[in-house]
């Protein structure tokens, strides 16, 4: 049973950002920290990546631990009301991501994701930004299921 009633959770949904949320920004400032310099949501990419670095062919998505069904992770449990929706609706933004990751790479980008439990506690996030970053342009750092969590 939700805690809100249904006026109160549809605001809350309403106020939910796509773009320059919290953890987008804490990695943009870690990138721009290093020394980085990157484009923001290039539409003419395939899923609009988040964090651009068109120098280095590389981009950083960086995803929200429910919306994008983060396994493991606390942050991204499923609603207890109406689960079979959430887990379709959930299950369909993974595939969306793996497709959009599929067609970057088709085109010569290396992509890595960065989940919003691992900008909670940024102490090794600056390292792994910069280790992808520089890593050659042939890499690939895919994270998938197993990157961390926020526990």
């Amino acid at each position: 049973m939700d805690i809100l009633d249904p006026q109160r959770r549809s605001a809350h949904m309403r106020g939910v950002r796509r773009q320059h949320t919290k953890p987008e920004l804490v990695v943009r400032r870690i990138a721009h920290s290093l020394g980085y310099r990157f484009r923001l949501h290039r539409k003419d990419l395939p899923g609009s990546p988040d964090i651009v670095f068109p120098r280095y062919r590389k981009i950083i998505f960086v995803h929200g631990c429910f919306w994008h069904g983060h396994q493991g992770c606390r942050y991204g449990s499923v609603p207890k009301t109406r689960t079979e929706w959430w887990l379709s609706k959930l299950a369909k933004n993974k595939e969306r991501d793996a497709a959009a990751v599929d067609q970057l790479e088709a085109l010569g980008w290396t992509a890595t994701i960065v989940w919003e439990c691992e900008t909670r506690k940024p102490s090794g996030l600056e390292e792994r930004i910069n280790a992808f970053l520089k890593s050659p342009l042939d890499a690939s750092d895919q994270v998938g299921e197993d990157s961390p969590g926020g526990s």
